[in-house]
């Protein structure tokens, strides 16, 4: 069985770890889910119209700037009972299997999706197992299927007012939240599902569900459970959350931790093997709204991480928006439509990550043949560097982690040979020099 080797430094020292696959549920083909990035879609907050239509428009362009998955935020009715906001919140279901009005119709949806196949997009949609709008449909027709207090109403979700969670003890509800699930892949042909709370919801009903509705066509599955807490779920899902590195990374920033301490948790995630793949971001529709924007979050260091998201291990996740960028806190329960211009700064920064990370087979994600080195540097307390290699092929990545300028070198065999810088096409030969002089932000990604 491949092995996945992980060089971390910790002082001037190398310390080596090898993680063996573990085997999973449904193992990741040698297809499209290897090189793949996630584009995540808030209809609501994309366009001023907030339909499926006018969001149809920008597919064109976002797949121009290198998007290859579309993942549409929930696109089924809202509960109207105790919602939030005077729009309430997508995540707070009245129905599994229709379309909330708001966005447009069944045949809207089906067009999109028809429109981004053609377009050479994979379409996945969230799925929200674990609890429904106070006013799903299942409240009149099954009231069983809900989880009761003592005084026989319906149990609210921990801190969520709005919503109100799903018995898995009843098999009934098992069936039928499968049989929905197959409607979407059947109905408009969707590539996969997005798993809200994924580890809220007993993972043996994942376990499930997954071949029962692959028997229309294999999919994608992307879960929101951080595998380090969960790592059971690892077994059923192809690609997982990265909570941890997320919350760690922007205390690094906020709070001047020791980067070490990163460096210790991707040691961590890369034992978990190849056999699922984490998600890398630097925002989403949760961060954005509740914690603040990414350049909130991480002020200096906005760019390397996009740049990270994009070359470890595992599948990059961008949220709409930051190819412009946006700078705003989006409404989640009121209409805040994002405040787009004719210019989108980010996008050839992206175009040119996301394009590298399709095409060179050294940054394939969850593929075993993949090795991965974090690099020795004379400021490990300041850079992040680290080079994977497949073959012959190689991708070198070094990060300004620091609110400083640093000058330091790379002193470490791994690095050597002639590459080319993927933003400006320089070439250079780190067989002798190795030698960098950084300012704040700065970041360089070569390809041998």
């Amino acid at each position: 069985m491949k092995k996945l080797i992980l060089l971390a430094a910790i002082g001037l020292g190398i310390v080596s770890c090898t993680t063996q696959n573990t085997k999973k549920m449904a193992d990741l083909p040698k297809g499209w889910k290897h090189n793949t990035n996630i584009y995540e879609v808030n209809v609501r907050q994309y366009t001023k119209e907030g339909t499926f239509k006018a969001f149809e428009k920008e597919m064109p362009r976002l797949k121009s700037m290198g998007i290859k998955t579309l993942w549409f935020m929930p696109i089924t009715p809202i509960a109207q009972q105790n919602k939030k906001g005077s729009l309430g919140s997508p995540y707070a279901a009245a129905d599994y299997t229709s379309v909330n009005p708001e966005f447009g119709t069944l045949d809207d949806f089906k067009h999109m999706v028809n429109e981004a196949h053609r377009l050479g997009f994979k379409v996945i949609i969230d799925w929200v197992a674990n609890h429904t709008g106070w006013d799903h449909v299942w409240t009149k027709t099954h009231p069983e299927f809900y989880l009761k207090d003592l005084d026989g109403s319906f149990h609210r979700a921990s801190g969520m007012d709005d919503i109100i969670e799903l018995d898995y003890k009843n098999q009934e509800m098992r069936l039928a939240m499968i049989d929905a699930m197959k409607y979407w892949v059947k109905e408009t042909n969707i590539d996969g599902f997005r798993c809200d709370l994924a580890s809220w919801v007993e993972v043996d009903f994942w376990q499930q569900a997954r071949p029962e509705v692959e028997k229309i066509k294999p999919l994608f599955w992307l879960g929101e459970f951080d595998e380090l807490e969960s790592p059971e779920y690892g077994k059923v899902f192809d690609a997982s959350y990265s909570w941890k590195w997320m919350h760690k990374s922007a205390d690094y920033y906020k709070k001047n931790e020791p980067l070490q301490e990163l460096k210790d948790l991707l040691v961590q995630y890369s034992n978990i093997g190849d056999s699922s793949m984490r998600a890398w971001f630097t925002t989403n529709h949760d961060e954005n709204s509740w914690n603040g924007t990414e350049y909130e979050k991480y002020g200096a260091i906005t760019k390397p991480m996009a740049v990270f998201s994009a070359t470890w291990n595992g599948v990059p996740l961008l949220y709409s928006g930051q190819e412009l960028p946006n700078m705003k806190r989006l409404e989640f329960f009121e209409k805040d439509v994002i405040k787009w211009t004719n210019t989108y700064q980010n996008a050839d920064f992206y175009k040119t990550l996301l394009n590298l990370k399709t095409s060179n087979p050294a940054l394939r994600g969850g593929d075993a043949s993949v090795s991965t080195y974090l690099l020795n540097t004379t400021a490990n307390d300041k850079i992040l560097a680290y080079i994977r290699k497949n073959g012959k092929d190689e991708v070198l990545v070094v990060l300004n982690m620091s609110k400083e300028p640093v000058n330091f070198r790379i002193e470490d065999e791994n690095l050597s040979g002639n590459f080319k810088n993927i933003f400006d096409g320089k070439k250079r030969d780190f067989t002798n020099g190795k030698d960098f002089n950084f300012k704040v932000s700065d970041y360089v990604v070569y390809e041998k």
